[in-house]
Parts: structure tokens; sequence; C-alpha cells
């Protein structure tokens, strides 16, 4: 008998039972190990996820007078190549919101804030695409990240100057769309005109949903006019949002049929 496996006759083939049941049992705990180990990791790393969003909104409550520093920070790191795959600027953008809709923090040093950081990061990821070549997707730490890069490349390449437009408002390719743009040569102008457009509407869109939910649904009627006009704008800018995004998913299906 060999040891570490099932006995076995010279020139006999071992019964498909026999065998798996030898493999199970010599290897379930390690696959278990492997599993605890995964999942380990995988809450650590929502921990920490966690933790940041609740010290960044503890910051900001604690101090008013640096909350649009932090949120020009944070949409600026979300806008930005690598750190905007890990960065979960977003989620605290919302936030923010609410604390604007409760009225712990001014809303206009915010939302100039979020605008100014989400133009910036994308004009920084544009240049470092330029500067740096096509090559740049083979090397560390972009290597790490092919799939994303991959896929703004062909979002990039699909619908060109729309895609740094629609492309903040898409999580898959938002850090990654506008470093494509400078490897693949966009022109300068149309880029930023895209870019500052999408940042200036991105803003208040991100901002809506938290301010709303503090806000409450039973207080809207006794808002005032100029309030409820921007309520309409940013409802409208949030429909055409939604219609862009479901354009292009549809046009990605059609083109992947033909």
């Amino acid at each position: 008998m060999r040891r570490g496996g099932p006995a076995r006759a010279k020139g006999r083939k071992l019964p498909v039972e026999n065998y798996y049941g030898w493999l199970v049992d010599g290897k379930l705990d390690e696959l278990r190990i492997l599993l605890d180990r995964a999942a380990e990791e995988h809450f650590q790393h929502g921990a920490c996820v966690q933790s940041f969003i609740d010290q960044s909104v503890c910051f900001i409550e604690n101090h008013q007078a640096w909350a649009g520093l932090v949120v020009g920070l944070l949409a600026f790191g979300e806008s930005l190549v690598l750190v905007g795959i890990l960065l979960p600027g977003t989620t605290v953008l919302i936030i923010v919101g609410g604390l604007v809709g409760a009225g712990i923090v001014q809303p206009l040093p915010v939302l100039l804030a979020a605008m100014f950081g989400a133009a910036l990061g994308d004009t920084i990821s544009y240049f470092l695409g330029k500067w740096l070549g096509r090559g740049v997707v083979h090397k560390w730490p972009l290597n790490r990240y092919r799939r994303e890069t991959a896929r703004a490349r062909l979002f990039f390449h699909r619908y060109g100057v729309a895609a740094v437009f629609v492309g903040r408002f898409f999580g898959p390719v938002r850090a990654t769309v506008p470093l494509v743009a400078g490897m693949m040569g966009m022109n300068r102008r149309r880029f930023q005109v895209a870019n500052i457009l999408s940042a200036i509407i991105w803003a208040p869109v991100v901002l809506s949903p938290g301010w709303l939910v503090a806000k409450g649904a039973d207080n809207l009627p006794e808002l005032d006019a100029t309030s409820l006009f921007g309520l309409a704008v940013i409802a409208a800018m949030v429909v055409a949002i939604i219609v862009a995004v479901l354009v292009v998913r549809l046009r990605g299906r059609h083109d992947a049929r033909i």
C-alpha cells in the first residue's frame, strides 16, 4: 500500500468512488482553511472600507469648516486612476449630502469642491495617460487591473468623447476612462469640455440622494421656489444620465450581436 493514498493493485484502475473518497478526505481540511482565509481577508477589507467611511463622515461632521476640502479630496481621489478603483468616495459623498440636507454642512463649499476635485482628478489621469503612453497598461501597478483597463478601452473606442462624459457615472470605468483618453491621444479641448460638464452635473447628482433623505418627503411641500427648481434640475439630470447609460448599454449589446 502507498502512503498518503488508497490501496491500488498493480495494473488495475482505482475505482472512481474510492479515488474521490480519498480526495475529499485528504483535501477537505485544506480547502476549508483556504476558504476561511479568503473569508477573513474579505471581511477585513470590508471592515477597513466601513471604517474609512465612518471616520470620514465623523471628521466632516465635527470639523465643518474643513468639509469642502475633505469633499474635494474625496472627489479627486474618486476620479483619479487606480485610487478611484479602491476609494469608496461616492458612498461618503452621498452621506455628506445628508449632512447638507440636515443643515450641518453648508451646501455651496461642498458642491464647488466636489466639482473641482472631480474635474481635477480626471485631468491628471488624462495627462498621465498622454505622458506615459499605451505601454503603461502592461506595467505595475496597472498590470494588476487589466480587466478594468481593457473595459475602459473598449468603452472609449465605442463612444469616444461621450465615454468621458458618461464614464463618470458608470462605476466600472469611472477611474480609467480619462487615462485611456490620454493614451489614445484624444484632443485636449474636447476632453476638458466633456470632463468639466460631467463634473458640474455629477456633483449635485451624487449629493442629492443623501440630501433628499435628510429633508424627508414630508418637508418637500415646505421648500421655497428656488429649492424646488434645484430639485427639478437635479431630477432632470438624473433622468438624462439614466437614459444615457441605458442607451450606452443597449448600443453595446447591439454591437456585440453584430
